[in-house]
């Protein structure tokens, strides 16, 4: 993008547009409800006496964002009676976080687990929609110039946003009953209605004509691309690759409130060296990327993710050592955001922008899975093996996605886009 005097904005004016604020807010807008269900909802049951195997089917609540491909063909072509395609989606969904969230304090997960889970459900769902519709939203503000800058500033916006309910929440919960706490926290998605409404929507791509057009395309897309065995290893690769660091954190808050740590102690130390070692982590991997490329990036930021599980299998045995506890949270968290650079990195590359939103839902959904799949099981391998064993099983499994990039991001063909070889790439297959 070119100013009027045809020069290229400098790094400050690019950072400092109303196209990056509009990153900012919209990426806090979709992590707020996300930190709910995964980090204040599991110390809500605990502290509500709810058993962690328990807490680790809970974590089924997340399926939506798995499952989210199925109805953003559906939020694509129809547009909704207010605002915008994706601005109207957006208010929807927002509105009815704002109240979901709020209703959550209010029940008594001993007394109603079943109606707690079926409310936290309803709020996976209108999270994942408005992923849904942002991510379709982004994609169309920005230019291929600005796409990289705005997705990493959309990243780091979303973590941010885990300050408030996986920080200020628990600091909240051991000052107030939970339906005050889920009350304030809620009135943060007025952050993201306020920006929906202020920020106008570019009208620059049209809707498919069809719905027809608008599931089946984006699929065929990506299938004539990669041909039916790339596709596979390539979706493979995506639910592995961050299995075991998944697995590692997906039943962090419990952990470490049965370590005897503080609601407080958790909220500020656990929870801020998580967030700012993640932000860090994500800086340092885009620039190093800049260097390595996206596959040599995969490879070395996947050794450190498996490196840094270590560091909760010395927790488990250390106990409530504040110090180690923020050593260890800062290490695991630069793992996490070196790999999800590069990989968020890979499944933009994987993508086509004729097809980004659906292929982008499909993508993300798969990427989740894993996350969905380890905290279900996680309470029972616990409580069956203990969790200094639990931390080695999740450096074992994530191996598999390690040995996946030998296929799909060879260290040695830094720019290779698909797993597609010479001899597979036959006119048939490409005719499919």
């Amino acid at each position: 993008m070119q100013d009027q005097a045809g020069e290229q904005p400098s790094l400050a004016q690019s950072i400092f547009s109303l196209k990056m604020l509009t990153c900012v807010f919209i990426g806090l807008s979709s992590g707020f409800p996300y930190y709910v269900l995964a980090q204040l909802v599991p110390a809500w049951l605990r502290t509500e006496a709810v058993d962690l195997a328990t807490i680790g089917l809970f974590s089924l609540i997340l399926l939506p964002y798995n499952w989210k491909f199925l109805w953003a063909p559906f939020m694509d072509r129809y547009m909704p009676p207010v605002l915008g395609r994706r601005t109207g989606w957006m208010l929807l969904t927002q509105v009815s976080l704002l109240f979901t969230i709020g209703v959550l304090g209010f029940l008594q997960p001993l007394e109603a687990i079943w109606l707690a889970a079926a409310v936290c459900g309803i709020v996976a769902f209108f999270s994942a929609s408005q992923d849904v519709v942002i991510d379709a939203f982004r994609r169309e503000l920005l230019t291929d110039n600005e796409l990289g800058l705005g997705t990493t500033i959309h990243v780091q916006a979303f973590r941010i946003s885990g300050l408030v309910p996986g920080a200020l929440g628990l600091i909240l919960a051991d000052r107030f009953d939970w339906d005050l706490v889920f009350l304030i926290i809620a009135a943060f998605m007025l952050i993201g209605i306020s920006s929906t409404l202020m920020f106008a929507e570019r009208q620059s791509s049209l809707a498919p004509k069809t719905l027809k057009d608008a599931v089946v395309e984006p699929f065929k897309d990506f299938i004539q691309r990669n041909n039916w065995r790339g596709a596979g290893l390539i979706l493979a690769f995506m639910f592995f690759y961050k299995l075991g660091d998944n697995m590692a954190v997906a039943l962090q808050t419990p952990f470490l409130i049965d370590l005897g740590f503080t609601l407080t102690t958790i909220g500020l130390v656990a929870k801020n060296a998580g967030l700012w070692g993640a932000v860090v982590g994500g800086i340092l991997g885009g620039i190093w990327m800049l260097k390595l490329g996206i596959n040599r990036a995969l490879w070395l930021f996947g050794i450190v993710q498996i490196g840094t599980i270590f560091g909760f299998s010395v927790l488990s045995e250390a106990g409530a050592n504040t110090s180690l506890l923020a050593i260890v949270m800062t290490l695991e968290y630069v793992g996490v955001g070196l790999g999800t650079v590069a990989f968020v990195a890979f499944i933009a590359r994987s993508t086509s922008p004729a097809f980004a939103a659906t292929q982008l839902s499909l993508l993300t959904a798969i990427t989740v899975l894993p996350r969905t799949v380890a905290s279900a099981g996680a309470g029972f391998i616990i409580e069956a093996i203990g969790y200094t064993s639990f931390f080695y099983l999740c450096m074992l499994c994530a191996v598999p996605g390690m040995l996946l990039l030998f296929k799909v991001a060879p260290w040695n063909d830094p720019g290779r886009e698909s797993v597609v070889a010479a001899d597979e790439a036959s006119d048939s297959t490409a005719s499919m």
